[in-house]
């Protein structure tokens, strides 16, 4: 999964301006891999925290992290209701980190205090459904053998900031300041670099979706396999399935007013709408 969301990982480090050292926490950070790349993108003397509400995904990255190297660490912790566990940083990112809070404005709320006034942030969300077929067409086959429900609006989920307004008014309502959005577009290799039958084990193994299938039995199952693989196998490039994404990049940051208990205390921004770089 990592090897799949990697291309992601430029544009986002990129949009923190990392010109200088900093400290910065990774928020929803998983198995490491985007913190480890910050570590190694960001100047000299920064210092780059990890954190996640899955033990398993900490002690990963920690097993990842070479001995020596201690200006990186990994911690377990929700950080919707956490208050920041030091002084409050100087960045904050999340690559799709951000989209699974049961309490979306308090959490952003809470997240206001882990920044330092003025302090930028850089979060990744997915775009809409229908601009990531990556995902969609997971979903449009597993829905010929099983019911699917469709999804909650506004409810936790990948795709819960598909309408990039949404997320930008949290933002603002919780003091954060000069939000803005861009897109990303490009490619996404399934798992990876995956030929057509490996993408579609990798798919019904890796996205939640297709619990269902698995739930349905043996004889669903190889059925939607095989028509995954039919559907993988029109999306070959160089041998591998690769499927086009949209990622919304959200930037800005912490208002220099913004108090703890006020969640008003930074007016709205208007909403403005970044170019949209492309990427392969």
């Amino acid at each position: 999964m990592e090897a799949m969301l990697s291309p992601i990982d430029e544009p986002l480090i990129r949009a923190l301006r990392l010109d200088a050292p900093v400290r910065l926490a990774d928020i929803g950070c998983g198995g490491g891999g985007t913190t480890l790349e910050i570590l190694r993108r960001a100047p000299k003397g920064s210092i780059v925290h990890g954190f996640d509400i899955s033990p398993s995904l900490i002690e990963t990255a920690r097993a990842r992290t070479p001995p020596d190297e201690h200006a990186i660490s990994f911690t377990t912790a929700d950080v919707a209701t956490t208050p920041p566990p030091g002084p409050p940083y100087e960045r904050l990112v999340s690559r799709f980190g951000v989209m699974f809070f049961d309490d979306a404005p308090a959490a952003f709320h809470n997240l206001a205090s882990w920044l330092l006034p003025g302090g930028r942030f850089a979060f990744a969300v997915w775009g809409r459904p229908t601009d990531n077929p990556w995902v969609t067409t997971l979903r449009d086959v597993v829905a010929e053998f099983v019911d699917v429900p469709p999804p909650v609006p506004d409810a936790p989920g990948p795709f819960r900031y598909g309408q990039s307004d949404k997320l930008l008014t949290l933002l603002e309502s919780a003091g954060f300041g000069e939000v803005s959005v861009s897109e990303w577009r490009g490619g996404l290799a399934i798992g990876g670099g995956l030929a057509a039958a490996d993408a579609a084990d990798f798919a019904l193994a890796a996205f939640s979706i297709a619990e269902a299938v698995a739930k349905a039995g043996d004889v669903v199952h190889d059925k939607a396999r095989r028509a995954l693989i039919k559907r993988f196998s029109n999306h070959l490039q160089d041998g591998v399935v690769r499927l086009d994404a949209c990622v919304h990049l959200v930037t800005g940051a912490r208002g220099e007013f913004a108090g703890e208990n006020d969640r008003t205390s930074t007016p709205p921004h208007p909403l403005r709408t970044a170019g949209s770089p492309r990427g392969g």
